[in-house]
């Protein structure tokens, strides 16, 4: 069952309008998406991008059985946000009222996609996004770059610098050092496989906390595949082209490097001159775009995290377009 995190604050932040235009640029389930809609009804229209075929194809079909009125209404499309810009104007989506991202990975993608998402489950180290099940024994859809192909040719160098920056894993040496070691013997192609690995590498006491101790390979490995934050960070200002003076973006992040993208982005794009301190006078000509709406990240409350417990890691940041 798909369950949108911080609905309620999206939507508030957001304000949507009868007649006003969204874009959703990770619609997966469609959660926010619908919400908006029903908000903006009965001419707001929303531009639903997302990375993956079968996401979209489940969400157009529910619309068609439980809200067959929005389908009018709604464009979905597939695509990575990296390219937003492109997209919204394909779509005649170049003046919008707000854009929302939400950064989490969906139910779905861990329980049902069989890519090797989650380490709960054996299944191939796949984990690419723009790609069908039926394509995953064939590396080479969609995009070249599998997770198997990290573990199994990649420099220990490479993938312990990974696991720490995209992971922030504590034992990413000794984890670098232990897939190296294991794939001499045989190739790693397998999310079990990879699990076995971890767990010997890491110190047994870790073994039994809270966090399992593959969360952060595994966390690492499908940023590195689907080259999530250099996307991310491509997309904003992009995002800043697209709104209309007033217009907000929102953000929902789930962990502190894309939380960091958000922040600092916000905060450069509130501000006239981002000269360094010590400059006589102001050569970089920069203007603001943004007044940042949330001076500290939307959390969400205890009651969700009790009844969603993937929501506990969510933060919402959101920023209005001013007119500049």
């Amino acid at each position: 069952m798909h369950i949108p995190v911080l609905l309620n604050e999206v939507i508030e932040y957001l304000e949507p309008k009868p007649g006003e235009n969204f874009i959703d640029c990770t619609i997966g389930g469609g959660g926010h998406a619908i919400k908006i809609l029903e908000k903006t009804s009965p001419s707001g229209r929303l531009l639903g991008i997302d990375w993956d075929h079968e996401m979209l194809e489940r969400l157009s079909l529910k619309l068609k059985v439980e809200n067959p009125k929005l389908l009018n209404r709604v464009i979905l499309t597939r695509g990575s946000f990296a390219n937003l810009e492109k997209i919204a104007r394909e779509n005649n989506f170049t003046e919008v009222d707000g854009i929302l991202f939400d950064l989490g990975m969906s139910s779905w993608h861990l329980e049902k996609s069989g890519r090797g998402f989650s380490f709960k489950k054996d299944e191939l180290l796949d984990m690419r996004y723009g790609m069908k099940k039926s394509q995953i024994p064939n590396p080479k859809s969609q995009s070249d770059l599998t997770a198997e192909e990290v573990v199994n040719t990649w420099s220990e160098y490479e993938i312990e610098k990974i696991l720490k920056e995209y992971g922030e894993e504590k034992f990413a040496k000794r984890i670098a050092r232990a897939i190296i070691d294991s794939r001499k013997t045989k190739p790693i192609k397998t999310t079990f496989q990879l699990v076995d690995i971890v767990k010997k590498a890491v110190p047994h006491k870790y073994q039994y906390k809270k966090i399992h101790p593959a969360t952060k390979t595994f966390q690492a490995l499908r940023i590195a595949v689907n080259d999530e934050l250099e996307n991310f960070k491509k997309t904003l200002p992009q995002a800043v082209k697209l709104l209309r003076p007033k217009g907000r973006l929102t953000v929902i992040s789930f962990h502190s490097l894309e939380d960091r993208i958000v922040k600092d982005f916000f905060r450069k794009e509130s501000k006239d001159c981002i000269c360094p301190p010590e400059a006589p006078i102001c050569t970089c000509g920069h203007k603001r775009t943004f007044k940042i709406i949330t001076k500290k990240p939307i959390t969400p409350s205890r009651e969700e995290i009790v009844s969603n417990p993937r929501a506990r890691s969510a933060k919402l940041r959101v920023a209005e377009r001013i007119n500049n």
